[in-house]
């Protein structure tokens, strides 16, 4: 049996988002695990794993954001054969190698078959590296990463048991997906990626807490620099411990907010594009419109009625006797020149 956990902060978004999605690949026997954040992230997750561990014939848990859509009717038969593999802890649908910090997206992303859809400026959503396969490069695989995107993860038995989300974070809601993978990877085991189709609905802005990003950076940094080969080295590892961390973690924050920019400015141009083509389609049934009445029109008095002025007359009739009758009456009689007394 599979399990699904979910940390809740937004009621309205976990039954718009992951409950559906849930409830299109569940099986009879799946149990879902959703309750409401207690404490940071690392925290809540911790409590789900504890949770799962006390079900009976649990082959994994799959944890998953409040505002991820599972849309792949396949999902838990790919997560099984993932995790069929005994060397492997974690599958996701996202994942890089060559990932230096929690910012796992300046390494080489291998695979990632999800779409973010946002609502700003009339909604849209921006397909990531491998949505579909016709636009799929040719180097993107699933298979072994370093680390995973931690929207979506799928966790086995032995995660369950040996790993941890590191509490010592804090308040820190990033870095949490990287330090699992790192611990799993230190201890031997692999971490994966599947094909697994996931709608992430989240807004444009990717870093909503600048000073949280670069805490938890900075953190994960510390955590793991000597223990994991490049982690933690930006540039020359002979540098590493004259350059500030917290410029780095800076940095890295400054490209997510600027990817964040550009994003917003394709929803801006995508949503002006949509606004023309409407408009211009508007303009175009209007004229259709109006040809089409000028052509009712004009066949509708192409086909006037031959006897519509005779019934004018018949009905007019009257009326034109009795004008001539009163103007008859008030008339200066012949010879006289005087007017016909009542």
């Amino acid at each position: 049996m599979i399990a699904f956990g979910v940390s809740v902060t937004e009621p309205e978004v976990y039954e718009r988002c992951a409950e559906p999605g849930i409830r299109l690949v569940a099986e009879p026997d799946t149990k879902v695990l959703a309750h409401g954040s207690t404490g940071s992230v690392f925290r809540s997750y911790n409590m789900l794993m504890d949770k799962a561990k006390e079900l009976d014939d649990l082959e994994a848990l799959v944890l998953i954001h409040q505002d991820a859509e599972i849309i792949d009717p396949d999902f838990l038969k790919k997560v099984r054969e993932a995790l069929s593999d005994p060397d492997v802890a974690i599958v996701g649908c996202a994942g890089a190698i060559g990932a230096r910090s929690i910012a796992w997206w300046d390494g080489s992303v291998t695979w990632a078959s999800f779409t973010h859809r946002y609502e700003e400026l009339g909604g849209g959503e921006v397909p990531a590296l491998a949505w579909t396969a016709e636009e799929t490069p040719s180097y993107a695989e699933t298979g072994e990463v370093e680390t995973l995107d931690g929207f979506v993860l799928g966790l086995t038995p032995w995660a369950l048991e040996e790993l941890r989300f590191d509490e010592s974070f804090g308040q820190a809601i990033h870095g949490y997906d990287f330090d699992l993978c790192l611990q799993a990877r230190e201890k031997g085991k692999k971490v994966v990626t599947a094909d697994l189709k996931v709608v992430h609905h989240h807004d444009l802005k990717l870093i909503r807490d600048v000073g949280n990003w670069i805490e938890a950076h900075v953190k994960v940094a510390e955590k793991w620099d000597g223990r994991m080969p490049l982690v933690g080295q930006e540039g020359n590892p002979e540098d590493w411990k004259a350059r500030a961390r917290r410029a780095e973690a800076q940095a890295s924050a400054e490209r997510m907010i600027a990817l964040s920019a550009r994003l917003y400015r394709d929803a801006r141009i995508d949503l002006l594009v949509r606004q023309r083509e409407q408009m211009e389609e508007e303009a175009t049934r209007l004229r259709e419109a109006k040809d089409r009445l000028a052509a009712e029109l004009q066949a509708a008095r192409a086909k006037k009625p031959p006897h519509q002025g005779r019934l004018r007359r018949l009905i007019t009739s009257p009326r034109r006797t009795i004008g001539n009758f009163l103007r008859r009456r008030r008339s200066p009689q012949a010879g006289n020149g005087k007017l016909e007394s009542g």
